[in-house]
């Protein structure tokens, strides 16, 4: 029989989850920031154990000099992307900022012109409307150093961040097994060897997944950098490795790629003919584009996903494409290593569904 004092416990209770669950949601909201961390540097221990495993079995490198290495060749490869920007940078910034000033200096120009004659017809001093405006005092001159503060934030940002996730990313290298041992004790005993399984099979899969989705880039970015070498674009390399970056997001990405390499293409000929030399230009890199597109969507792409996750290349697109549907971009670029969670976490515990059975004969 239902009681008032059991209705009431039910209400308390269910208010006590409600509220529970709000103040975790709500810590998660604000450390957000180390939870992106968490995650890039989980990324990296994924991608960086077989580079550990490397360096001990070939190199006979004890754990500690291996997690070392492993780290260098972070910082080396990070330190290299950085020096290549600063190329891109100059000259982009050089061009952009020449064409602002152009197109500026003419609109005010214009601007002043059109002034002018307004205010003579109508027989307005201009130079005394402007005396007795005093438009300099209400000009706020604090923008520049605003935005230089902003900038110089968001680089300084950045560096921690960076900090934050190779120092983290260290510690999960070096440390794996004692968090391994940890996480034991913390599994409940009647399902430890499930979820033992499926940590491990999940380690193993996202390995080989970030490590094929490296090589695809690699073959993306080489492809890339073909094109922009055939028709001779000034600073092919950095240009190349944007675009290829860009295609981390299916499908979305490499429309962005070709309009990135088309708007850098037609800056890298400022001063050039538009007609017969900057459009011809521009619309050869952008066939050529299309044409490592067409090659990594049918050839790259899906031999070296399918593989790395154990899935079907159709089972793949049809995860990115539903992901994207229903979660937008980022539902498009998690949706491989979440399936793939899925998939590994159904066949543990619950292998005798015909489904699952179905989709994980290859894991």
């Amino acid at each position: 029989m239902i009681t008032s004092k059991t209705i009431s416990n039910g209400i308390l209770r269910a208010l006590t989850i409600i509220v529970f669950s709000t103040l975790i949601l709500w810590f998660f909201y604000q450390i957000n920031t180390v939870l992106i961390y968490l995650v890039l540097s989980l990324i990296l221990t994924l991608i960086g154990r077989p580079i550990l495993n490397f360096y001990k079995r070939r190199l006979k490198f004890n754990h500690i000099f291996a997690t070392i290495g492993t780290m260098l060749l972070f910082v080396a490869i990070i330190l290299g992307f950085v020096l290549m920007f600063i190329p891109l940078i100059s000259s982009q910034g050089e061009n952009l900022s020449l064409l602002n000033t152009a197109t500026i200096e003419k609109n005010i120009t214009q601007l002043i012109n059109q002034m002018n004659s307004f205010l003579e017809f109508h027989h307005i001093d201009s130079v005394e409307v402007l005396k007795e405006a005093n438009i300099t005092s209400k000009i706020n001159f604090t923008l520049v150093p605003e935005f230089l503060n902003s900038l110089l934030g968001t680089i300084s940002s950045f560096g921690i961040g960076l900090g934050s996730v190779l120092f983290i990313t260290f510690f999960f290298l070096k440390d794996r097994v004692l968090f391994m041992k940890g996480a034991r004790k913390l599994i409940p005993d009647s399902h430890e060897e499930q979820i033992l399984n499926s940590l491990d099979k999940i380690n193993n899969l996202l390995s080989r997944y970030f490590i094929g989705l490296l090589l695809q880039l690699s073959v993306v970015f080489l492809l890339y950098t073909i094109v922009l070498l055939i028709f001779g674009i000034p600073n092919l390399l950095i240009i190349a490795f944007l675009c290829a970056v860009l295609n981390i997001i299916p499908y979305i990405g490499p429309l962005i790629a070709s309009i990135l390499a088309a708007i850098l293409t037609m800056l890298s000929n400022l001063g050039s003919d538009f007609q017969t030399e900057i459009l011809p230009t521009t619309i050869y890199v952008l066939a050529g584009f299309w044409i490592v597109q067409i090659i990594d969507n049918n050839v790259s792409q899906p031999i070296i996903f399918s593989r790395s996750v154990s899935s079907h290349p159709l089972e793949i697109f049809l995860v990115i494409l539903i992901a994207g549907f229903i979660f937008g971009v980022l539902g498009m670029i998690i949706a491989v290593p979440v399936y793939t969670i899925i998939k590994v976490i159904g066949k543990e515990f619950f292998p005798e569904n015909k489904i699952i059975k179905l989709l994980t004969k290859d894991i």
